[in-house]
């Protein structure tokens, strides 16, 4: 099937992005130092299943153009998205979001909870009541001087893939270099590694309560993506009223630890066709 170039501008940011398919509407909203390709990873099956897919990338991410200054909190991405929602003409969404996208489709929907049919929060990392540690703000200041001033090497070395678990190390090395060499703006991604951290898509864990929205909260083991904990997965999963948490099982047949679901775009496309399908009944 195939997807149709989309432009939305913006606040002075001019968002580029693609839609495909027809039905209920899926807005994929993509993480920090990522692109609209690496939510569902290419797989076609929302569109096979008759759901319009509509995926794009972030304000100074991918072919999207750089914000004005330092306009990267989530203020202005979940007004980034309302903006898409208008321009495409829809009135309610499914908005999958992964990481900051995750927080970004939590903003709009507290903000905006008519605009929003289902929620499914992949692998969230956001605390509101936990404060923020010098020492993580000062590894994602590194990462953004690594990318500004070496490029993906740069960014790769301040990274310290050494530090991951060897099971995974390569396959996060490679996904790194492609998401990283698929950014027109690089400079603008490193601004956006500066501010983003920095910023608070809500102010309390409570907040959650107020959304009475079907959602699915897909979270990862510790052991293959530490960066976003599993146990605030489960904490978003606890806030938000009958929220289902969904976490790939500890290991295969094969005694080997699980690929978490949120990187396969197979898998998560099924638990997002699960969420569509509870949102319209």
């Amino acid at each position: 099937m195939t997807a149709s170039e989309l432009t939305v501008r913006t606040d002075g940011v001019s968002l580029s992005g693609e839609q495909a398919g027809a039905g209920p509407a899926v807005v994929l909203l993509h993480g920090l130092t990522a692109t609209r390709r690496y939510v569902v990873m290419g797989s076609r099956a929302l569109e096979r299943h008759g759901h319009r897919v509509i995926a794009y990338d972030a304000r100074g991410h991918g072919r999207s153009t750089a914000a004005p200054g330092r306009a990267y909190d989530y203020e202005h991405l979940a007004a980034d998205l309302l903006a898409l929602l208008d321009a495409t003409g829809i009135d309610r969404a499914v908005l999958a979001g992964a990481s900051m996208g995750a927080h970004t489709a939590l903003r709009l929907a507290l903000e905006h909870p008519d605009r929003v049919a289902a929620l499914a929060l992949i692998t969230p990392a956001y605390e509101p009541e936990a404060p923020q540690a010098s020492s993580e703000l000062d590894r994602w200041d590194a990462l953004a001087e690594g990318l500004r001033e070496g490029g993906v090497e740069g960014f790769l070395r301040a990274y310290d893939l050494a530090a991951v678990p060897e099971t995974w190390r390569a396959t996060l090395e490679t996904v790194l270099r492609q998401r990283l060499g698929a950014h027109e703006h690089p400079e603008a991604v490193a601004v956006a590694l500066e501010v983003v951290p920095r910023s608070r898509p809500f102010e309390q864990m409570a907040e959650l309560a107020e959304l009475h929205i079907p959602t699915v909260v897909v979270a990862s083991r510790d052991e293959a993506d530490p960066g976003h904990p599993l146990a605030v997965g489960e904490r978003y999963a606890r806030a938000i009223p009958d929220a289902e948490l969904v976490v790939e099982d500890e290991q295969g047949g094969d005694s080997r630890p699980r690929s978490p679901i949120a990187w396969q775009g197979g898998q998560l496309s099924k638990v997002l066709i699960e969420l569509v399908s509870r949102s319209s009944t």
